[in-house]
């Protein structure tokens, strides 16, 4: 299967509809980088009239998560994944349409790559940075995902 922004956001509508419904899609999606949006509205703020930190979350989760997903994809190998740790900065209020950005696919694929070869869980941290309109970080969020070949 071919990963593309729709069937992301059709994945989204049924496994993940809270970001869904909050208005997080996937803009653009390869085997290097993740791109996810959204767009700050009523249902997605918080009382200071900006996106809501638990709404960047799930963008940016959303862009690291992917490539993950479409490394393991490609092994064919039963591979679990789950977010261990998590860190954030938020620098900017959040206001307008926000694009979060994963560049990390080869520390996923070097990271399944490992798992495979040698049988045991990995880590990784991934980064996916969230830009305004303008250009300007608004926030910087990093996920730490560990990955296991399960038998």
């Amino acid at each position: 299967m071919e990963y593309t922004p729709f069937r992301m956001n059709l994945f989204l509508f049924f496994k993940l509809p809270a970001a869904f419904w909050c208005g997080v899609r996937v803009h653009s999606v390869s085997e290097q980088q993740c791109v996810s949006t959204v767009k700050h509205r009523w249902i997605n703020q918080n009382p200071f009239q900006s996106l809501y930190f638990a709404v960047q979350a799930m963008a940016a989760e959303l862009t690291t998560g992917a490539l993950v997903l479409i490394h393991i994809r490609k092994t064919g190998k039963n591979i679990s994944m789950l977010v261990a740790n998590q860190n954030g900065h938020f620098s900017k209020k959040a206001r307008g349409r926000i694009y979060f950005k994963c560049v990390d696919g080869d520390l996923v694929m070097d990271a399944i790559d490992k798992a495979v070869k040698t049988g045991e869980g990995q880590t990784v941290w991934l980064r996916s940075v969230g830009t305004n309109a303008c250009g300007e970080t608004v926030s910087e969020l990093q996920f730490e995902w560990t990955l296991k070949v399960k038998s």
